[in-house]
């Protein structure tokens, strides 16, 4: 039966991977780091920040990561007015509310980010609880996000269904013995299903309840 939804955040509740291209570019730049198009995939992945500033700058100190982090929310701030709500997603959560579906988000923004962004648009009251990246060590494809928040939610995985859009946040949620609906386009649906996702939707505005409920019964 299923008893909860747990939704990554960026690429998923909300249309933000335009402005974070833009974000992680400049930031980048600032510090003579030019980055291709390819390149920049990496930031989709579900990594928390820290991994990701490793990835293109190397080994940094504590301090570092944070200032950079900083830094590069700014950037982020100047593009937030572009980012909104994926198509669909705000009725599809209507609907599991009026159904009595407890919902979560589990993302690897940071806490600060994760909530004033769903705050900003009017969302945050929608989820039961909120993990991010602050709350685990090791990010997706690591299950411990999916089950932290499974914890939180006082349900058992079998019982809940992850919603991600990024192959390591699929994985993140099978490894945590959960079951998974991807959103993405048409080509990366052969990726998404490979990594456990099952099944593939453009958005949320041609996708019911009903229809979550068949495909995980």
């Amino acid at each position: 039966m299923l008893r909860g939804v747990v939704f990554d955040m960026d690429g998923v509740i909300i249309d933000s991977h335009p402005a974070h291209r833009l974000a992680w570019k400049s930031f980048l730049q600032t510090l003579g780091r030019e980055t291709s198009d390819e390149e920049l995939d990496f930031i989709l992945d579900g990594r928390k920040r820290e991994e990701i500033l490793k990835y293109f700058l190397g080994e940094l100190a504590p301090d570092q990561i944070a200032e950079y982090g900083n830094r590069k929310d700014e950037l982020l701030c100047r593009h937030s007015e572009a980012m909104q709500p994926i198509p669909g997603v705000v009725e599809f959560l209507d609907c599991l509310s009026e159904a009595g579906i407890r919902m979560a988000i589990a993302t690897s923004a940071s806490r600060r980010r994760a909530c004033g962004t769903l705050e900003e648009l009017n969302l945050a009251c929608s989820f039961h609880t909120i993990v991010t990246g602050d709350d685990i060590r090791s990010g997706k494809p690591d299950p411990a996000i999916y089950q932290l928040a499974a914890e939180r939610m006082q349900e058992s995985p079998e019982c809940l269904v992850a919603v991600e859009d990024a192959v390591s946040g699929v994985k993140s949620a099978r490894a945590a013995g959960i079951r998974c609906l991807a959103v993405g386009p048409a080509q990366r649906a052969d990726l998404l299903r490979a990594a456990g996702a099952d099944p593939v939707i453009p958005d949320f505005r041609s996708f019911s309840l009903s229809q979550l409920e068949a495909s995980f019964r």
